[in-house]
């Protein structure tokens, strides 16, 4: 079942059941027919297309916004600031596509050769609530613009943001077999997956999710691209203006309620900062970010995505504070809604289930490091490799740091974000493959080999 649940107050607005077993088979004859002729048109004539869909996402930014705060409790202008990002993806492949589908030639041994670059087939997205127009868009601009056609499986708790999506796009001028979204339930995906029309899945969404998904496409050979947990370091060796890193620090961890999977959700401190870079953290995280109508745009602190999710954050606070844990600040559930105070904690462990796990909500954890190199051995002493960041006057030895970082991205003097033109992505239990940027267009390409 599908449903739009308000997660400010717990009001259940609407329910839309989940597609038939014969509708889901109709949607995949569907993209199959539309990719016949969508791969067809040239490059050229599909970013004009895609073009068009991001004139038409700027037009409905406050409708959007709207749908998202509604749905999934995310704060009106991080709303508008998301629909802003998912208007530069769509730019810059339309721009870009052209040229980065361009033939390469190749001199080899013995003559010369070709590398085109094409389309593979209909794929499977399975897309997740806490950004629901801008992941999708990662995943479907570049591919639009390649030839691919789309089945879009969005998440339970955004059945709105999922018509929205489909209405841009129809709108724009993609046709009605090439962008398809179900209502299919996570028990079809199998299925799908096992259908030999379909080439390949784009995932993002938790670990569990993707190793469930990523078996799937294993056994029937399919292509896959994941984008799954983290838990991104953030360190700091020294700075400057310790008021504005821990600014950017809190802002970075509390945005979209601390529901970013690559948001800085562990703070690594050089020793001799540490104690004022905790206490001024503490203390702007328990003045500043309180709870509110995500609506509101003066709101600081919005709900998190469901009830679920804020008693689930709740516990792994709880519980972290019953195995030591210091708590700082916040870690109690508001009702009713699904608030849960800001809160940071210390004197985390290994021995602690918070040290290893994600924390998907407004939790800092902040560490001490005596040394550059045992803030490195923390950074990395996690199952996750998504995204990090490091904090540092000296850009000589931000960038040396930054290179022994397990994660595939780092970030100087920033705390995590994300941008059209840099591809996006991680490694260990953080996923495989990448979005965005020229990588983004590749992972579902043929590349093919022509001997002239």
């Amino acid at each position: 079942m599908y449903a739009v649940t308000n997660p400010a107050t717990g009001e259940l607005i609407e329910q839309i059941e989940n597609a038939t077993d014969e509708e889901v088979r109709a949607a995949i004859d569907r993209v199959h027919r539309g990719y016949d002729s969508w791969r067809r048109r040239t490059v050229a004539d599909r970013a004009k297309v895609v073009s068009r869909a991001a004139e038409l996402f700027a037009e409905r930014a406050d409708e959007l916004a709207a749908i998202m705060t509604l749905e999934m409790g995310k704060r009106i202008n991080e709303g508008r600031g998301e629909i802003g990002i998912v208007v530069d993806i769509f730019n810059y492949y339309a721009d870009n596509g052209p040229d980065l589908l361009a033939d390469e030639p190749m001199t080899i041994k013995g003559g010369e050769a070709v590398i085109t670059k094409g389309p593979i087939g209909p794929l499977l997205g399975v897309m997740p609530w806490n950004f629901p127009i801008y992941q999708v868009a990662r995943f479907v601009a570049p591919n639009l613009v390649l030839g691919n056609t789309i089945l879009l499986k969005h998440a339970s708790i955004c059945p709105r943001s999922a018509v929205a999506i489909e209405s841009v796009l129809r709108d724009a001028g993609v046709p009605d077999d090439v962008y398809v979204n179900t209502f299919a339930s996570s028990s079809q995906i199998p299925a799908i997956l096992a259908d030999l029309r379909i080439q390949g899945v784009s995932l993002t969404g938790s670990e569990q999710a993707g190793i469930s998904v990523a078996a799937e496409a294993g056994r029937n050979l399919k292509k896959t691209v994941l984008e799954l947990g983290g838990s991104d370091p953030l360190i700091v060796l020294d700075t400057d203006d310790l008021d504005e890193t821990v600014k950017a620090t809190a802002t970075a961890r509390m945005r979209n309620c601390g529901q970013s999977c690559n948001a800085p959700k562990r703070m690594i401190v050089l020793a001799d900062l540490y104690d004022e870079f905790v206490d001024r953290l503490t203390k702007r995280v328990a003045d500043f970010y309180l709870p509110g109508d995500p609506a509101d745009p003066e709101t600081k602190l919005p709900p998190l995505a469901s009830i679920a999710a804020a008693d689930e954050v709740a516990a792994q606070v709880e519980k972290a504070v019953e195995q030591g844990a210091t708590l700082r600040t916040g870690g109690r559930r508001i009702g009713p809604g699904a608030f849960l105070e800001a809160t940071v904690l210390t004197d985390v462990t290994p021995e602690m289930d918070a040290y290893y796990d994600e924390i998907f909500g407004p939790v800092a954890i902040v560490f001490r490091a005596e040394t550059e190199e045992q803030a490195i051995a923390i950074a990395n002493d996690s199952p996750f490799g998504l995204g990090a960041s490091v904090f540092g006057t000296d850009r000589e030895r931000s960038s040396r740091v930054a290179r022994q970082i397990e994660a595939g991205m780092v970030y100087l003097n920033s705390a995590g974000g994300s941008q059209a033109d840099l591809p996006f992505g991680g490694i260990k239990r953080s996923g495989m493959g990448r979005e965005l940027g020229p990588a983004g267009i590749e992972e579902f390409m043929n590349k093919k080999s022509i001997r002239l």
